[in-house]
């Protein structure tokens, strides 16, 4: 049993550790590197896509770690589990579908709900919509929101879809969700240079929205990538065209950070007790 464990550990930290790392760096040479291009950082910021670099790391490394880490990453996943005899475990599978769309659309709800609410309380507070229209974005609206899913998904399927699932197997959801939410966090080094307040409410934003995803994972049986990215993307379009907290302005950046941990607790305060103590 011990030694089993010792096995499980190595293939779980050495695999997520070089994941962290090849993050890390690769985001910070992307990042460099699209100075010297024409992309404007406000369609896609090239160092979304150093998650995805270090997944194909892995998997050159540990192809079968993360071929079963990214299981239901694209397509609708195992169904191990579900499947049974006809009548009733049809019944269990088709039970399982419903459940599993539920969280999808709820997770996506969950994103409008963090913008919307950010956005009226900034709005409230200083009396200002601060709304930007998306003409005046310099690019092409349509344009913005492909590359905002496409960067979304880069980053998704290294945080949520592969860092995630290894992490769980060997701690329970919530656990999980708050070390890739705290990496993830960290992962955005330019947040640091900020006053402490704005990094920290940051950090509570990453941590919370993490936590969302983490637990919306748990019943997703497939199409993972697509979903989360989802997500990201809804919030990142909300922040970008209703509120101004890249400018290092604290108040838009403590709201959107309190409004993430409120959407947290309504997850964890839905989420089966099961799924909290394990």
């Amino acid at each position: 049993m011990v030694q089993t464990e010792s096995r499980t550990a190595r293939g779980v930290v050495a695999p997520a550790g070089v994941f962290v790392a090849v993050a890390f760096v690769a985001a910070g040479v992307l990042g460099a590197a699209q100075a010297g291009t024409p992309i404007p950082p406000v369609v896609i910021q090239l160092t979304q896509f150093g998650p995805a670099l270090a997944v194909a790391v892995v998997a050159l490394l540990w192809p079968r770690t993360a071929r079963e880490a990214l299981t239901g990453a694209v397509g609708r996943g195992d169904r191990s589990g579900l499947s049974g005899a006809p009548g009733r475990g049809g019944t269990a599978l088709s039970g399982a579908r419903g459940r599993a769309g539920l969280a999808g659309v709820a997770l996506q709800g969950t994103a409008l709900l963090i913008v919307g609410l950010s956005a009226g309380a900034y709005g409230l507070l200083t009396g200002d919509a601060r709304f930007t229209a998306p003409g005046a974005l310099g690019s092409p609206f349509a344009l913005i929101v492909v590359a905002q899913l496409v960067g979304a998904c880069a980053e998704e399927i290294g945080w949520r879809c592969l860092l995630q699932p290894l992490l769980r197997r060997r701690t329970g959801p919530l656990t999980a969700s708050v070390v890739v939410g705290l990496l993830w966090g960290a992962w955005h080094v330019p947040v640091f240079g900020r006053p402490p307040l704005y990094a920290a409410a940051f950090l509570l934003a990453t941590v919370s929205m993490s936590v969302v995803l983490g637990l919306a994972l748990e019943r997703l049986r497939g199409h993972r990538l697509l979903l989360t990215g989802g997500f990201h993307t809804l919030v990142n379009l909300g922040l970008l065209l209703f509120m101004d907290e890249e400018a290092g302005a604290l108040a838009p950046i403590a709201l959107f950070g309190v409004t993430c941990l409120l959407a947290a607790l309504l997850w964890v305060w839905r989420a089966p007790a099961r799924l909290l103590h394990r």
